[in-house]
């Protein structure tokens, strides 16, 4: 079975910043979020975790699989998209030209490339070939494989895996922090 889940909250989470790949720690609500997650899903069996090794990323992981005895292993293809100049941007949609905007609004039609940032092509990419070179597998021989990432890049691989990377539906299952989500590979 794969698993998947978002980091707990950060302060550019609070103050709505454009977080992307500048890697911003947990605050105390996100680190007890993580903390909570752990009590809740603690019955929940993973054989093996792999996360973004954004710092956000890797204390979600460190805190929710704390005295359990899985590996964690970190894969930048599991990074959280590329805002490039526009990471750090406060409150993007109130910015009416704000070209990232259409990412969140139109997926489906997105297909620009901020400076210093990513196209969603190369995030498709990048955790396509994740899924096909590791997950899949992993979940075809049986395992219980965990993903601990972030907002876009987890919506890019549940996409994948629920809906043919139908783009339209990129945003469809929403993608709280800390809550767990399972995917039928």
């Amino acid at each position: 079975m794969l698993y998947i889940i978002r980091h707990g909250r950060t302060d550019w989470n609070d103050r709505k910043k454009l977080q992307g790949q500048t890697d911003i720690p947990l605050n105390d609500a996100g680190r007890q979020m993580a903390a909570e997650a752990a009590e809740h899903y603690k019955d929940i069996h993973f054989d093996v975790c792999y996360c973004s090794p954004l710092v956000r990323a890797k204390e979600t992981a460190d805190i929710l699989l704390k005295g359990r005895n899985i590996p964690i292993y970190y894969d930048d293809r599991l990074k959280e998209f590329g805002f490039g100049t526009y990471e750090g941007i406060e409150n993007c949609f109130s910015i009416p030209d704000c070209p990232v905007n259409e990412m969140f609004f139109h997926p489906e039609t997105y297909n620009i490339k901020v400076e210093g940032g990513e196209s969603l092509d190369e995030l498709f990419e990048r955790t396509g070939a994740f899924l096909k070179e590791i997950a899949i597998p992993l979940v075809n021989e049986g395992k219980d494989v965990l993903i601990v990432g972030h907002g876009a890049m987890n919506s890019c691989i549940v996409c994948q895996v629920k809906y043919a990377s139908d783009r339209a539906k990129f945003w469809a299952d929403g993608i709280p922090n800390c809550e767990l989500m399972k995917l039928e590979v």
